[in-house]
């Protein structure tokens, strides 16, 4: 039998209860158990940094993982799920640097690198507790007691694995490259890390002269170039123009000199035309080749070999500056490239970067030697102007990166280090990319493929520390390199056995040369962490040491997910290794989510506080309501999602509550039908058919429901979560505002057993259903309607979590698209009448005559026939009448363009084409429907392009109310008469009982009275409707005041119209001066005696003794409860056996009940309470006196008046003999 559930769920303790449950059935390692030996679905989990706390980034992504990888194991596969972590690299080595008080390397050296990296081993898991605390209860299902760590020497021995076959193919060499350098953590950045903080800063943009030497037609005159970055001026080796466009000498009239510049770039230096004349015009060309005076002699040596001359490149543009950028090649992405093109600098010739480690100027830059580089900016503008070399000096707001750890500026700087080709294999990365499918597509051919495209090669080195070494030994000469792809082969080439690979394990290791050359000692770098977390295929699974057939049987990954930021991070580097080792990409399917950001759209930011904490937020709405709100945005879509609270509430509001309200009527129904009717309700999943017992609205909804299990299987197919929500959406609305609220006479039984049980059992087979299809998604509230549900399952073994069981296939047979057109149909026309009503404040409750139906589609107004008895109801009127007559109720056509094809297919005309549709006359929209087709403004526009829609044209029956949609023209009859007004009046009155009832708290099956006290005419509106209002609040409505003594629950009065109205409910059932009817004098009546902390009540269980109608359980509760002024309904037990509504309460007589557990069932003989008898005839009643003993006295006139002892006859007595009179 089913458990009772409360009218209100508390759904986070509703959810923590769930975690609780799992935990103790060990579900997820049960669900993984139970799945062996079906097909694998492989799934690679980003190894996040676990020295900070996750965020709402981190939140969606997992949902994201959680939701797909719950989905495939409840289709028949093998979901292994291991949480990876992220261990090396600057997050952690930047904290222990601010610890340590380290600003440069030689800090490192001093404490030794051990100790260094002790120190970060010790951090490096502060916050995994809280990760797992978090991502548990968000209800993701990961295993994080056999995780991966990027620090586990077996993961870092794969690791070197898979840079040996690179090494092996030749994809390896040294070389020096300008890189994104972070001077506060003393290391290259790859460029992907580069573009992770952008900020907005104010720097020096100066204009700097550069005197054309060596040339006597250009004597005198100077090239002008702009920066923005000062500080790299003493590295300047040349100049570069853009060829083709156009540049001019110019008299400066201010500063009588000429300068050379770009055309289109002279309002860099001049407002007016009068401040110049131009003498001469050139092409970038004519430039080329142009020797000029160094800005300074640090390098001036170079010029001996073609250094301070002009070159050429369309990397120039008109867009800033001057159109001449100065060459720094070695400070300079572009600057090395066209630099090396031209001959100023070699790959192996002498470095011009006299910048350390931490940004500081070295020799031989004298004059700022020592000093940061971005601090020397002022020295160096002062020193240009010194030598009138500094024609304009101003500032520029821009964009700049900064170092997404350390938060420093970066610069660009030339680093030596290791390299991987990746320039020669973006054909194979192009391809392989084209192989795998990702959602949102536009990313993958986008954004990944452009970046693809100019992929440049890797470098994977960074001199630091706490990271995988690289496994390359090299002679003094780096002539002899060997690469060791093993611990075991490291053993063999050196004789030394390790078992950790960190630095300090390893760099004193030697490795004899081969070639004569002494021993081999290792390089100093470690791997950038990229190509660890982008070797994490392998290395979580240690192949190919070991998992060998088990990583060959899963690679590529069924499904990654991570954010839009991870296009040039994860997603690339998986991709690159995958491609460069096995010839595939990493991966099949991938969903790429958007950022999170703060609700006014910025970034979130603790410092700004502008978003509420995950955890609270979980809290107070719980963990499914996240979920459903996250994979429903656009981030799901990789779009930014503005976080908003409302959001999450609404879920709640919207999805969760009606959803739980119709689960909740489905258990009070299944428990009606045991109790009134006699019937223990059971449900046979596998033999269960659809038969001639079923109605239209039953068909309806259970054919709606197998097409969104068809509709949100399709769309899992396609990873498409964020399509799935709005349907859940529109399928709860469909369950409650139209189905359980069409149907509620029916489940109650108002229409007999037989089509009660068959609403009921199609009530329970769509809740049922939607539980199992909707477990990846809300994994709690689907687990705790299971747990309820499954015990009236027959047929099929009850697994012990809805995470068990398979999702549902869509059953076909149940599947009627006409049913459903039809029901959507007769929904439009019952809207479009509500909308009537509230336009002429007709309240649903007041009955109205006739609602007419307007469409020219006979098939239309067919299904609406046939659908006449629910719009009738629904509305609330006498008559439905069908029509194609448009003339009779003076209807015409409006037309409308679909202003999204029509744009798409028309461009700028669209707007002007629908402007003219719009203004169609009905001629003209009959004469597109006839021939398909129409002419507008020269363009074609099919009927498909248009929608159309009724509507009434003039004033004519005004007494009717029009509404129209683009399926029909509703016209509702608006006239009330004194009938109508009288039936409202009933259904006002039978609401304020209703609402009265649900305040109270008071459950369907609670046995009470309705006493009403009115003026004149609601009673006699309420004697007029009687057998309405019976029919639904199941009680007759008593015209008087409640007697004294009696235990009234609830009691209020107002206004119904201009009415007054007091109404008035009491429980039935003894609790302090109800009475109750003997049959014969000795009768002893059914009772029960009730214990909490040392008071005793008394209930009388059957109120007319040998009637065999007793109250019922939620009675019991109700009466106890209200006895003892409980705040929540009471928990009953018979000794140690907890009382239920599964409970015969006529075995309860004669039995003390005790609110909390006993040990042994205890009796009794009497009442506790004191009983007083009253005698009239044959009739005996008796009157408790008190409740619980020694409380709530009634006086002797109360107890008389309850007796009705002012009637001849009627007499007193203290014992059911009626021996001891009073």
């Amino acid at each position: 039998m089913v458990a009772p559930v409360a009218d209100r769920m508390d759904f986070p303790k509703a959810e923590e209860e769930i975690l609780d449950y799992w935990k103790s059935i060990n579900a997820f390692e049960n669900s993984l158990r139970k799945a062996e030996g079906r097909p694998r679905y492989s799934f690679y989990d980003g190894p996040p940094f676990a020295t900070g706390l996750p965020h709402y980034g981190h939140i969606l992504a997992g949902t994201i993982k959680d939701t797909i990888t719950r989905w495939a194991a409840m289709n028949g596969y093998y979901v292994e799920r291991r949480f990876g972590w992220d261990c090396h690299g600057l997050p952690v080595e930047y904290e222990i640097d601010k610890l340590l008080g380290i600003t440069k390397p030689a800090d490192v050296l001093e404490i030794g690198i051990e100790k260094y990296n002790q120190e970060c081993r010790n951090i490096v898991m502060r916050y995994s507790k809280d990760w797992e605390n978090i991502v548990t209860r968000m209800g993701r299902w990961i295993d994080f007691k056999n995780d991966y760590k990027t620090m586990y020497p077996w993961f870092m021995e794969s690791v070197w694995w898979v840079f040996k076959q690179l090494f092996d193919t030749g994809m390896v060499y040294k070389g020096f490259k300008v890189m994104p350098y972070s001077t506060g953590c003393n290391t290259p950045l790859s460029n992907f890390e580069a573009g992770q903080n952008y900020k907005d800063v104010v720097d020096p943009a100066v204009i700097v002269s550069f005197p054309i030497i060596n040339n006597t037609d250009e004597a005198g005159v100077s090239l002008l170039a702009w920066t923005t970055t000062p500080w790299t001026l003493p590295s300047n080796l040349a100049l570069c123009v853009n060829p083709t466009e156009t540049y001019v000498k110019v008299r400066d009239e201010k500063r009588n000199k000429e300068f050379i510049l770009m055309e289109k770039r002279l309002c860099s230096l001049y407002k007016t035309e009068s401040e110049y004349t131009i003498s001469k015009r050139y092409k970038g060309t004519d430039l080329q080749g142009l020797k000029y005076e160094p800005l300074f002699n640090y390098f001036k040596h170079r010029g001996d070999t073609g250094a301070f001359t002009v070159l050429t490149d369309k990397y120039v543009t008109d867009a800033s500056g001057t159109g001449i950028v100065h060459q720094a090649p070695y400070f300079g992405e572009d600057d090395y490239r066209v630099c090396l093109a031209n001959g100023i600098i070699t790959k192996d010739g002498e470095l011009v970067c006299p910048v350390d480690e931490c940004g500081r100027f070295t020799q031989p830059v004298e004059d700022f030697c020592g000093q940061y580089v971005k601090d020397a900016d002022k020295e160096i503008i002062k020193m240009l102007k010194a030598s009138k070399r500094l024609i304009d000096h101003q500032t520029i707001k821009h964009s700049y990166p900064f170092c997404w750890r350390s938060d420093t500026p970066l610069i660009y700087k030339a680093v030596p280090s290791w390299f991987v080709t990746v320039e020669t294999i973006v054909d194979q990365l192009l391809e392989n990319n084209s192989k795998s499918y990702w959602v949102p597509d536009f990313v993958k051919e986008k954004r990944f493929a452009n970046w693809l495209k100019g992929a440049r090669d890797w470098a994977v080195s960074r001199n630091r520390y706490w990271g995988t070494p690289l496994p390359l030994w090299i002679s003094e000469d780096g002539e002899e390199i060997v690469c060791v792809g093993s611990i075991a082969e490291l053993k063999k080439l050196s004789g030394e056995s390790v078992e950790d690979i960190h630095r300090e394990s390893v760099d004193h290791i030697t490795i004899p040369s081969t070639q004569g050359k002494g021993v081999l000692r290792r390089v100093t770098e470690v791997f950038d962490c990229w190509f660890e977390s982008g070797s994490m295929p392998y290395a979580q699974q240690h192949y190919p040491f070991q998992r060998k057939r088990e990583f060959e049987e899963s690679f590529p990954a069924d499904f990654i997910a991570e954010g839009i930021d991870q296009t040039r991070g994860w997603f690339y580097t998986l991709l690159v290794l995958s491609t460069a080792l096995f010839g595939k990409p990493a991966f099949k399917n991938l969903i790429c989510n958007g950022l999170v950001l703060a609700s006014d759209g910025s970034k979130m930011s603790k410092r700004k506080k502008n978003y509420p904490e995950p955890s609270l937020i979980v809290d107070k709405y719980g963990a499914d309501a996240v979920r459903l709100y996250l994979i429903n945005s656009p981030a799901v879509r990789g779009d930014g999602l503005k976080f908003k609270e409302d959001g999450v509430r609404d879920i709640l509001k919207d999805v969760f509550l009606p959803w739980f309200n119709a689960y909740r009527y489905l258990v009070q129904n299944i428990e009606r039908l045991q109790r009134e009717e006699g019937i223990e309700f059971r449900h046979d999943e596998t033999n269960w058919k659809l038969t001639d017992d079923y109605n239209y609205m039953d068909r309806w909804i259970l054919s709606f429901t197998q097409s969104l299990i068809k509709f949100v299987r399709a769309e899992m197919a396609a990873y498409r979560l964020y399509t799935v929500v709005p349907r859940l959406i529109k399928f709860v609305e469909n369950l409650t505002n139209w189905y359980v609220r069409m149907n509620r006479r029916r489940l109650k039984g108002d229409s007999g057993a037989a089509d009660c049980q068959a609403a009921v059992e199609t009530l329970f087979v769509v809740i049922y259903s939607m539980a199992k299809v909707m477990a990846p998604f809300t994994p709690f509230l689907a687990e705790t309607f299971y747990r309820n549900l499954r015990n009236v399952i027959v047929g099929e073994v009850k697994e012990e979590s809805v995470h068990f069981l398979m999702v549902p296939e869509p059953r076909e047979e149940l599947i009627d698209t006409n049913i459903e057109a039809a029901v959507s149909r007769m929904q439009s026309v019952i809207e479009l009448g509500r909308v009537s009503r509230d336009r002429r404040t007709l309240p649903i409750k007041y009955p109205l005559k006739e609602v007419v139906v307007v469409n020219e589609d006979e098939g239309f107004l067919k299904e609406v026939e046939s659908l006449r008895t629910y719009i009738i109801e629904e509305l609330n009127v006498k008559s439905l009448t069908t029509t194609t007559d448009r003339a009779a109720f003076n209807v015409k056509m409006e037309a409308q363009g679909d202003s999204k094809a029509l744009g798409i297919r028309l461009k700028k005309a669209s707007k002007d084409v629908c402007k003219r549709i719009a203004g169609m006359s009905h001629e003209e929209i009959c004469k597109l429907q006839d021939q398909g087709y129409i002419e507008v403004l020269g363009e074609r526009v099919d009927v498909s392009e248009v929608r159309t829609k009724l509507v009434v044209e003039g004033s004519q029956n005004s007494h009717y109310e029009p509404n129209s949609d683009w399926q029909a023209l509703v016209l509702l009859d608006c006239r009330v008469d004194e009938s109508a007004k009288s039936e409202g009046l009933a259904r006002e009155v039978t609401n304020r009982i209703q609402k009265l009832r649900k305040e109270a708290g008071l459950q369907p099956n609670d046995d009470i009275s309705i006493y009403y006290e009115a003026d004149k005419v609601l009673v006699e509106v309420v004697a007029q409707n009687q057998e309405l209002i019976n029919s639904a609040v199941k009680q007759p409505l008593l015209n008087k005041p409640p007697a004294a003594g009696d235990q009234v629950i609830i009691s209020k009065e107002g206004k119904v119209k201009d009415y007054n109205l007091k109404v008035t409910l009491t429980a039935r059932g003894n609790t302090v001066g109800m009475s109750f009817k003997t049959q014969s004098t000795g009768h002893q009546p059914k009772f029960c005696n009730i214990s909490k902390d040392g008071e005793v009540a008394t209930v009388v269980l059957e109120p007319q003794v040998g009637s065999g109608n007793f109250i019922t359980y939620g009675s019991l509760c109700h009466l106890v409860k209200k006895i003892f002024n409980l705040k929540e309904s009471p928990k009953l037990y018979k000794g140690s056996n907890r009382v239920t509504s599964s409970d015969n309460v006529a075995d309860l007589d004669g039995i003390i009940l005790a609110i909390g557990s006993g040990s042994v069932v205890a009796t009794c003989s009497e009442p506790a309470c004191r009983v007083v008898y009253a005698a009239k005839g044959e009739d005996v009643s008796a009157i408790v006196c008190e409740n619980p003993v020694g409380k709530n006295k009634l006086t002797n006139t109360q107890v008389a008046e309850l007796a009705n002892c002012h009637d001849e006859g009627c007499k007193l007595y203290a014992d059911i003999g009626l021996t001891n009179p009073l």
